[in-house]
């Protein structure tokens, strides 16, 4: 015991002195949820078992693979990670689980992948810590397909219980670091979910999928397809998985730029809260939903995840969206 608090306190002395920039370090292996660092990822469990895994190399962004909701189900779909699974379709393969990026940065696509696309590089951890919350604090460098860097962020990951429902808070804060960011009109982003593949709205009988389960609803009583292009505070998906009834609601912070968001959010289990794409959400003129962020600015945004049982009325989403936009 001695030796852990020295230790604690040697880490917390580091930090000060070197600022904030050095942030403290720690990894919880004995509370309710327990974050650890484990070679290129962090596995996060919750009372034990294996909740999510933060996937920080290996892939072209920093994604969260896998999610397992209520009644140990999994929550998102398995593709690309893991390929020929039953009853999943193998397309666009740049929806990885769970994510946070954008189709057109400085006319570079983060959403895409390829040769010309960007990629989001780990260049830190500035806090790791479990207890009743587990936390990942990281810092990521925007490369561009010749390596230069557009733009850096800290984001924020706060993994919680509510009942029987797992709960992600995921805070971005992008930061023009190397210059003038734009932040382009279009409909390819930007907090991403690929669902399940039970939890879609329609089949694809061509590429295998031939069960689902899924209904759709909004913040503003829109349904199912006619979710798409629509701004809404909240969306959530639900279905039946496993003989269970399991959902994942999205939340917009209500300080959020543009709030309610736009939703790219698909009937083949695509949903992605996006401020930007104006144009292809509303037909308006090109360029309509650009955000700069002038050199040394910095922006955020602040999303919430949940992974409940039952429907989004029994799950009462809407009074948990009034909780969340308390929260500042």
């Amino acid at each position: 015991m001695k030796l852990k608090l020295h230790s604690v306190c040697l880490l917390s002395l580091i930090a000060f002195f070197f600022g904030s920039s050095t942030a403290f370090i720690s990894a919880d292996d004995h509370g309710e949820i327990t974050v650890k660092k484990n070679g290129k990822k962090v596995t996060v469990k919750i009372d034990g078992k294996l909740f999510t895994e933060y996937l920080f190399e290996g892939n072209n962004k920093p994604i969260l693979y896998p999610i397992i909701g209520p009644g140990e189900v999994p929550m998102t779909r398995n593709y690309p990670m893991k390929k020929d699974v039953p009853n999943e379709a193998s397309d666009h393969p740049h929806h990885r689980s769970l994510w946070f990026t954008h189709g057109a940065v400085n006319n570079i696509s983060f959403w895409h992948e390829g040769k010309n696309a960007g990629t989001q590089v780990h260049s830190g951890f500035e806090k790791l810590a479990g207890g009743k919350k587990g936390i990942i604090k990281t810092k990521n460098l925007w490369k561009g397909p010749k390596g230069n860097t557009v733009l850096t962020d800290v984001r924020t990951i706060t993994i919680s219980k509510d009942g029987d429902s797992r709960v992600i808070d995921y805070e971005v804060t992008m930061h023009a670091s190397n210059g003038k960011v734009v932040l382009g009109d279009t409909k390819e982003g930007t907090m991403g979910i690929r669902t399940n593949s039970l939890l879609r709205l329609k089949k694809d009988d061509r590429r295998g999928v031939k069960k689902v389960t899924g209904k759709a609803l909004n913040s503003g009583g829109q349904k199912d397809r006619s979710l798409w292009g629509k701004r809404a505070a909240w969306v959530d998906y639900w279905g039946e998985v496993d003989g269970k009834t399991v959902g994942i609601a999205i939340f917009d912070h209500p300080k959020n730029p543009r709030h309610p968001t736009w939703w790219h959010a698909r009937d083949y289990g695509l949903v992605a809260a996006n401020p930007f794409g104006v144009h292809d959400f509303e037909r308006k003129k090109p360029g309509t939903g650009d955000m700069t962020i002038e050199d040394g600015k910095k922006i955020t945004f602040k999303y919430r995840f949940i992974f409940h049982k039952g429907n989004a009325d029994q799950a009462k989403i809407g009074e948990k969206y009034k909780s969340f936009a308390k929260d500042k």
